[in-house]
């Protein structure tokens, strides 16, 4: 049952990104100078629009992951507290019954 739902989501995703890419084939310029403008031209890169389309998305998606990860961090560390206060609480009870 789940592959056929992985295959349900991943088969028209698939045919949407080959439908991009084909549709966005035009070359684009992505400038990384904030300050255009002076003699100098700052550094830029020329690539069909739909693998700039592309990479932002894989950018935001690993930010995103990063961000929620750093944001649970809270709550590994309280799991990891509750366990280490499992853990004492059974030996003591260990003790107790001896």
């Amino acid at each position: 049952m789940a592959k056929i739902l992985r295959l349900l989501i991943f088969i028209p995703l698939g045919i949407t990104g080959f439908a991009l890419a084909i549709a966005n084939r035009q070359l684009v310029t992505v400038s990384f100078d904030p300050f255009n403008g002076g003699d100098i031209p700052g550094p830029s890169v020329t690539a069909p629009l739909f693998i700039v389309l592309l990479l932002a998305l894989m950018v935001g998606a690993i930010l995103g992951g990063v961000a929620t990860w750093f944001e649970q961090g809270k709550h590994r560390r309280a799991v990891r507290n509750a366990r280490a206060e499992i853990l004492r609480l059974r030996e003591k009870q260990d003790r107790s019954l001896v």
